[in-house]
């Protein structure tokens, strides 16, 4: 299957970021991208660098317009859409959502971003509710989405720091596991600090690769957002990547630049690979009981 990861530098023009969004889908579907990817809240800046309840307006529905236009594209170029939207649930409910336009045109499916951070620069808690622990007719909320290109083990950003998250929808049969996010540095930050960061990032998720026997998709950022007061802001450092079901490099995007990765994966080799590294085999299932204990005294 020929997959398609879109890593994009937005500006405060929504409208123009989803334009150029949906031409580089375009441009990717052009050469043969069954599946394209784009990054976490591809509309607007990213808004999370402070508090402010204003930034509420940017909220939409879903369905609503952005799944209106994608899935429209989706249709015309006949392949798959995920897109990561904020999303206005109810007045005063708002979620960091994933969306699957499938090629149809239809929605398939969303994921609502599991954890929410908290960090300087990454105030997430404010504007975003923690996507429920059971929905669609009681399913976990780690539950892979069906598409006509395979089961979607669709991520978020933060979500990308924890192994129960990509195991879950290993368990429940993703064929892929894939992550919008929108990451980066604090130019305050020391060289040694921001490549250790990085470092981190990468091997963190081709360790999912790995450990689960499957295709990772991930989708960053790029370019400099400045904080809202003018100080500070988000240096988001790209690096886009795709890797297989060993964690091999399959396309890395670089740093500083927008890029689409067009990458063409072997679906079977997570067979092959389980086969010869069988973890799902060897799991003590009987004796992970402590794992839904916040901490073991």
């Amino acid at each position: 299957m020929r997959v398609a990861v879109i890593q994009q530098q937005n500006t405060a023009d929504l409208d123009a970021n989803l334009a150029r969004s949906m031409d580089k889908i375009r441009e990717a579907a052009a050469q043969g991208a069954q599946l394209v990817m784009l990054q976490e809240l591809h509309r607007s800046l990213y808004f999370c660098q402070s508090e402010d309840t204003a930034m509420f307006d940017l909220a939409e529905t879903v369905p609503g317009p952005s799944t209106d236009a994608l899935g429209a594209l989706a249709r015309e170029l006949q392949v798959v859409i995920v897109a990561s939207l904020f999303e206005k649930r109810a007045t005063g409910l708002y979620h960091n959502t994933a969306v699957v336009l499938e090629s149809d045109g239809h929605l398939a499916g969303l994921y609502r971003k599991m954890h929410i951070p908290d960090d300087p620069g990454f105030y997430e808690k404010f504007y975003f509710t923690p996507g429920d622990a059971t929905f669609n007719a009681g399913h976990s909320g780690f539950t892979p989405i069906r598409t006509s290109v395979g089961k979607l083990g669709l991520l978020v950003c933060w979500d990308q720091w924890y192994p129960e998250a990509a195991r879950l929808m290993a368990l429940a049969g993703a064929d892929l596991l894939l992550y919008p996010t929108a990451i980066g540095w604090d130019r305050t930050d020391e060289p040694e600090e921001q490549n250790r960061q990085l470092d981190a990032w990468i091997t963190v998720q081709r360790a999912h690769a790995v450990a689960n026997g499957l295709p990772v998709l991930v989708a960053n950022r790029t370019g400099f957002e400045p904080g809202p007061d003018g100080n500070g802001g988000i240096d988001f450092w790209g690096n886009s990547f795709v890797c297989g079901p060993q964690g091999e490099y399959l396309a890395r995007a670089g740093r500083d630049q927008e890029q689409t990765l067009v990458v063409d994966l072997d679906m079977a080799r997570s067979e092959e690979v389980r086969r010869i590294w069988p973890y799902l085999r060897d799991r003590r299932v009987d004796a992970y009981q402590d794992l839904t204990k916040r901490y073991r005294d």
